[in-house]
């Protein structure tokens, strides 16, 4: 018949789930601390735990040494032989100290021992079982609020949901039970701290591997989650069976099985998108329900994407603030840059037209300082356009730039656009004499040549050019004197 003792051990065990060996162990020290405490000795004391009688024996233990040096802990050879004739050099020898004298006191002091022994045997248990279960789906029951977050009892412990990972848009109640899976496990002062959620993407996989047998056994794969709790969850889905269709197997017959999930997560709407390895391929489906009209990688490296929809389908791409396409490019893996198609055009427009657009540089300029230039092209205005398409308040921001030094440089621009105008007004006049001339000659002499001669025709084109080189010059002139003058 077991002592009542190894009854108390095994009842201990079943209750706590800890081992048998872990429990005796922490009688043993609890002994061993007793012990000392009541003999008040520096020996080394060892105890062991007799399943046979149920009783806790007490030994100090001293080493065989050829010289001793310390008579509590070693003996020599020749009086352990008294004890033990099988003694021998470095063997040890037990000598038994009796238990029945330790008293009250030491029973307390060994009863305070076995019960943080066993503590921190339990607490080690419950953190070796639940830290394997890392993104295991749980059922839990609300057992109580900490400010924001609750409590939860799933089994042999409590959990904690805290507000980060609760569903916007639910609310909870004292002893309603919900699903949750386990997100972290942590050691802590009062015992393993274990952190649920109800709003990681986690749990729509465990719920629709639940559902779905395609699934569970393997059939189907879930590929990549992408959630914002409480509102929308898109979900990749593919088939490893050419017959299977992945999406048809998660909606189900009438869209059962997608709507069991729907339900358990209070309303949340669900996407569910087959996967493709083919970025562009998985992009475009990845923003449904909007259509996409075509896909452009822009940068493979930084992986970011361009998508052009219809300019009716924008707004429907983006989703609501912004949620489609953010839920979108969380679940490809890449930045998404949508546009519309009027919008994608404009940029092409633009960017034909700066490119045939003129360039003048800045040091064509006449009537501003080459010390004014060199800040401006510090600043990043290489040419007289971009110059022109700046504003005033721009132009101040540039330092050592003043509202006086901004008028010069309008008045400067503007007379460069004009003298271009007047050279452009100037050519037109060039050709006008030229065509005259001809005109001239022909009526003048009907049996001469046709054409004119090449040194008429130069002369009449020379003149019309002197006259607007000397007209540029003059303005010229009256720029550097006006910035003379400045300076």
């Amino acid at each position: 018949m077991a002592s009542p003792l190894s009854q108390t051990i095994e009842q201990i065990s079943r209750e706590k789930h800890i081992e048998p060996e872990v429990i005796v162990a922490a009688i043993e020290d609890a002994m061993v601390v007793a012990a000392r405490k009541y003999y008040k000795t520096e020996e080394d004391l060892r105890s062991r735990f007799n399943p046979d009688t149920g009783h806790v024996d007490v030994f100090a233990v001293r080493t065989v040494v050829e010289n001793v040096e310390d008579a509590r802990r070693e003996i020599t050879l020749g009086e352990a032989q008294k004890f033990d004739p099988q003694a021998a050099m470095g063997s040890e020898i037990l000598f038994s100290k009796p238990t029945e004298v330790l008293g009250r006191i030491a029973a307390q002091t060994a009863k305070q021992v076995i019960l943080q022994k066993v503590r921190e045997a339990e607490r080690d248990t419950i953190f070796n079982e639940y830290n394997g279960r890392v993104g295991e789906m749980v059922n839990c029951i609300v057992k109580r609020t900490e400010g924001p977050d609750l409590i939860v009892d799933i089994g042999r412990t409590e959990a904690r949901l805290p507000k980060r990972e609760q569903s916007r848009l639910e609310s909870y109640n004292l002893g309603e039970r919900l699903r949750v899976v386990i997100k972290v496990v942590e050691r802590a002062a009062r015992g393993p701290l274990v952190v649920v959620s109800r709003a990681d993407g986690t749990l729509v996989q465990r719920l629709f591997e639940m559902e779905v047998p395609e699934i569970y056994d393997g059939t189907v794969r879930i590929r990549a989650v992408a959630r914002e709790a409480g509102e929308r969850t898109k979900i990749a889905v593919e088939s490893r069976d050419k017959e299977v269709d992945p999406v048809g197997a998660c909606v189900g017959m009438k869209g059962m099985r997608v709507q069991s999930i729907i339900r358990e997560l209070r309303g949340e709407k669900i996407d569910i998108i087959p996967y493709s390895e083919e970025t562009v391929a998985f992009a475009q489906k990845a923003l449904s329900p909007a259509k996409v009209t075509r896909v452009q990688i822009v940068d493979a490296e930084e992986k970011r994407l361009e998508v052009i929809v219809e300019d009716t389908q924008l707004s429907l791409a983006i989703g609501k603030k912004g949620q489609n396409v953010r839920l979108a490019s969380k679940l490809i893996g890449w930045n998404i840059d949508i546009k519309s198609e009027e919008e994608k055009r404009q940029e092409i427009e633009e960017q034909m037209s700066a490119l045939t657009a003129p360039v003048t540089p800045l040091s064509d300029l006449k009537g501003v300082g080459p010390k004014t230039l060199e800040k401006l092209e510090a600043h990043g205005i290489s040419n007289i356009e971009r110059l022109a398409d700046m504003s005033a308040e721009q132009l101040l921001e540039i330092p050592g730039i003043g509202e006086k030094m901004v008028e010069k440089i309008r008045q400067s621009v503007v007379a460069h656009f004009e003298g271009l105008e007047a050279a452009a007004a100037g050519g037109e006049a060039t050709a006008a004499t030229a065509v005259q001339a001809v005109e001239d000659i022909e009526g003048e002499g009907e049996g001469e040549s046709e054409q004119p001669t090449e040194a008429q025709a130069a002369a009449a084109g020379a003149d019309a050019s002197g006259e607007a080189a000397s007209a540029a010059e003059s303005e010229e002139t009256k720029a550097e004197k006006s910035e003379g003058e400045s300076n």
